[in-house]
């Protein structure tokens, strides 16, 4: 079983575009969209005058004073004149939220080429604003002061993690939560030294990033600086056929897709189970009848690191309260069994919050297609995206696979 046996239709990535995370003074938000729509038309061998709908992936949520952004594609072309074209918002998810959309409208007929973009101009605003407006997405904190932002709400996630499991988390070198903690956030910095798109571009080595100091002080208890990602300006696209398109580069398969939105408030989830997000993984596996040993590698929504802990067992790689054995016994690095977040993930690549679901399909799209440059992986024939938002809240994951 897979999407094409389910719907009777190919869905195939056929063309991407990728600007720069970072702090981009230079750029707006509609420069970035802009950028990124003509770079991905241009790799899908398309013109504009074939797109036939967008959808825009934004969070804003107050962090720029334009609200309303759904046409800023339009400006790439007037060929792209009364394209239907629609801006969805999930928290964190919203450009994956696009991204199933356009599949969507795909599937129903109602377009051959959807045009996909994510993006986020953070920078601009203070951090103040930043801050309100990330806990926008917290049905607890939405509104209301907090010293330590986002960070909190994840970190009393850890805090729950290491008193239901911390005592079994054990290894060569590793003393603890926080050792682990420490590991994730070094591989993806290192990983993100291959990636030309990333943010960030240091290599701080495990002992850095295990221990507090100066340069890397504690955030909100458990969580370092280097547990979190930073803010970010960017943005991503990529476009949805039915059929391939005679691109440059080869096209990729979608075999599979899920969504699963868990309860807002905290008090009706379990904080270290992740519910939605194991649904999620599980709905497209079964969509693209492959399990996670079919994966050879995933791009996984590592906002903070221990949400990429915890992504190791929602997605079914480790049993639950063992996810540190995929980083002590290597099986998440480049050389393991399931390599995760080769491009450095959201902690090194960086995490403009509307582009991150887009971003996360280009990456894969790019080693699915050999044309990842010197993230590469050999023999990478079949990947997964996964892209939250809040506290577990929006779940989703799409299952890649090279045509």
């Amino acid at each position: 079983m897979s999407l094409k046996d389910q719907f009777g239709k190919d869905i195939l990535l056929t063309g991407w575009g990728h600007s720069k995370f970072g702090k981009l003074a230079d750029e707006t938000l509609e420069s970035l969209v802009v950028q990124v729509a003509g770079e991905a038309i241009s790799n899908s061998g398309l013109a504009p005058k074939d797109i036939d709908e967008i959808y825009l992936g934004q969070f804003n949520s107050g962090m720029q004073p334009l609200g309303f952004t759904s046409s800023l594609a339009l400006q790439l072309s007037a060929d792209l004149a009364n394209v239907p074209a629609t801006r969805t918002e999930n928290a964190c998810a919203s450009g994956s939220a696009a991204f199933q959309q356009g599949v969507k409208a795909v599937l129903a007929g109602t377009a051959r080429n959807v045009l996909v973009i994510g993006a986020e101009k953070m920078t601009d605003a203070g951090a103040d604003v930043v801050g309100a407006a990330l806990l926008g997405a917290s049905y607890e904190m939405a509104g209301k002061a907090s010293s330590t932002g986002f960070t909190g709400l994840f970190a009393e996630v850890a805090k729950h993690y290491d008193k239901r499991y911390g005592a079994g988390i054990t290894g060569p070198g590793v003393q603890g939560l926080g050792d682990v903690l420490g590991s994730i956030a070094a591989k993806n910095h290192r990983n993100g030294m291959d990636n030309p798109y990333a943010q960030m571009h240091r290599d701080f080595g495990e002992e850095f990033c295990r221990t507090i100091s100066d340069k890397n002080p504690m955030v909100a208890e458990p969580l370092r600086r280097t547990d979190c990602s930073p803010v970010s300006d960017g943005a991503a696209a990529v476009v949805l056929s039915s059929s391939a398109t005679g691109g440059a580069t080869a096209p990729v398969r979608l075999a599979g897709f899920g969504h699963a939105n868990d309860f807002f408030p905290a008090e009706r989830r379990d904080p270290t189970e992740f519910a939605a997000t194991r649904a999620s993984w599980e709905r497209a596996f079964a969509m693209a009848g492959v399990g996670i040993e079919g994966l050879d590698f995933a791009e996984v929504h590592d906002c903070f690191t221990i949400a990429e802990l915890i992504m190791y067992e929602a997605m079914g790689l480790a049993p639950r309260g063992e996810g540190s054995r995929a980083i002590t016994e290597g099986w998440v690095y480049k050389d393991g069994k399931l390599p995760i977040n080769v491009s450095g993930g959201l902690k090194a690549k960086g995490h403009p919050v509307g582009a991150t679901g887009v971003s996360q399909h280009v990456i894969a799209a790019m080693q699915l297609s050999g044309t990842a440059g010197d993230m590469q992986l050999p023999h990478a024939r079949r990947g997964a995206v996964q892209n939250m938002g809040g506290v577990g809240i929006a779940n989703y994951v799409s299952v890649l696979e090279a045509v």
